[in-house]
């Protein structure tokens, strides 16, 4: 049948080529995934306001003490992210996968769980494993795989986990995280445990089988567990309007039984408020809620990715007038409790920071050949024993070039 065909059909509808992601990035795709005025709909969770001050009607009641961590927090990732990136230009580290533009969607998520809950990540919150008390240093050491890397340099850089913050380990594959956490939550209200797991993912997950079954066994079982979308605007080249037809991504869990909420994801208060709300909600025994952040991902998918091949720049400007620091800095500024030479200190302290993780991470020595073997059985059999003694005795390859 052709699409001509298709379409007449379904009086209404597009072609379906008009709506299926290109097999190659698209040279007329739009400047834009969508607009930014999006976030002034109605049912879009919103508290800061444009003039800076907060709608007391959604205001999650952060104390100033909170407020400030937050946006030092958020401050500090963003340093974070562009050394890395230069590093990776540098040939020095191989690969990074920022959070630019999506540091309140992150961060305001982490800051509103409980001590006791977990976070099942997909590659981009590495803040929130910060947040959460994952060592700086041992983040660096993933990224240059050392002999400190807590995966031992078998993991690509960006896919780390911490046990102390209740962060579990990236996996690559789309989605995946999204029935982990659905199972990790299903055994804590098994046991009885005061657990709620929140799983994040991106707009172009909601494409997965993951998804979609996690949504429905959250939905029937009544799981604790917070299903937080990051709507950034695009799954690599594919913009959002070309991943789905229906009217935002949280009314996707419309047929599971699991309510949805969008916010204002460049609003730190608003995804702090939706979150918070979520996770009471699920400690209730209420049962999973999908909470879509609406921000933008201000970079390119990593920096493996060239965006300009499919996002003119010109895009990015209204997104820019919407980033999360500028404006949780401007209300900041609106209640006179943050200065100038306030953010060249902290800056100052984060590079020194930065600098000290660097140089460590780069002068310690790759993991040991022979820890090869470690972490793969509870207790080494037989046969991996004898092949790690004659590994022992014998010469290691010499390096490339030598």
């Amino acid at each position: 049948m052709s699409t001509a065909t298709l379409a007449a059909a379904r009086p209404g509808t597009t072609p379906i080529e008009a709506v299926a992601p290109d097999p190659a990035p698209p040279t007329h795709a739009p400047a834009a995934a969508r607009h930014p005025d999006e976030i002034y709909a109605p049912d879009v969770v919103r508290v800061l306001r444009e003039d800076g001050t907060l709608d007391p009607a959604t205001d999650p009641g952060l104390s100033l003490d909170e407020v400030l961590a937050l946006y030092r927090g958020m401050v500090r990732v963003r340093m974070l992210d562009k050394r890395l990136e230069t590093l990776q230009r540098q040939g020095r580290i191989g690969f990074h996968i920022g959070s630019l533009g999506e540091e309140a969607t992150i961060l305001g998520s982490a800051a509103a769980l409980r001590s006791s809950d977990w976070i099942f990540p997909c590659y981009r919150e590495f803040g929130a494993a910060l947040w959460r008390g994952m060592s700086l240093q041992r983040y660096l050491d993933n990224m240059f795989g050392n002999a400190n890397d807590l995966a031992k340099g078998r993991q690509m850089p960006d896919h780390y986990g911490s046990r102390a913050a209740k962060f579990g380990s990236v996996s690559s594959p789309i989605g995946t995280q999204i029935t982990q956490a659905v199972g990790f939550a299903w055994a804590a209200k098994l046991r009885k445990d005061d657990v709620v797991a929140l799983s994040y993912f991106g707009e172009g997950a909601t494409s997965s089988n993951e998804f979609h079954n996690g949504l429905n066994f959250a939905g029937v079982f009544k799981i604790p567990v917070v299903l937080l979308c990051r709507n950034n605007g695009w799954a690599i080249s594919v913009p959002s309007e070309r991943q789905t037809a229906s009217p935002g991504f949280a009314a996707k869990g419309v047929a599971y039984g699991v309510p949805g909420v969008r916010c204002d994801g460049n609003d730190l208060f608003a995804v702090v408020k939706a979150t918070r709300d979520a996770v009471e909600r699920a400690a209730r025994g209420e049962g999973a809620t999908l909470v879509e952040c609406m921000t933008y991902r201000l970079s390119g998918h990593s920096t493996s990715d060239d965006p300009k091949a499919y996002r003119p720049d010109a895009g990015l400007e209204p997104w820019r007038r919407k980033d999360p620091l500028a404006r949780l800095r401007h209300h900041l500024d609106v209640r006179r409790v943050w200065s100038d030479a306030e953010q060249k200190a902290l800056e100052a302290e984060v590079e020194a920071e930065l600098r000290g993780v660097v140089a460590e991470a780069e002068k310690t020595p790759p993991p040991s050949l022979d820890s090869m073997f470690d972490d793969v059985f509870a207790e080494l059999p037989w046969h991996l024993a004898e092949q790690r003694a004659e590994l022992r005795k014998g010469p290691r390859a010499k390096a490339h070039g030598h």
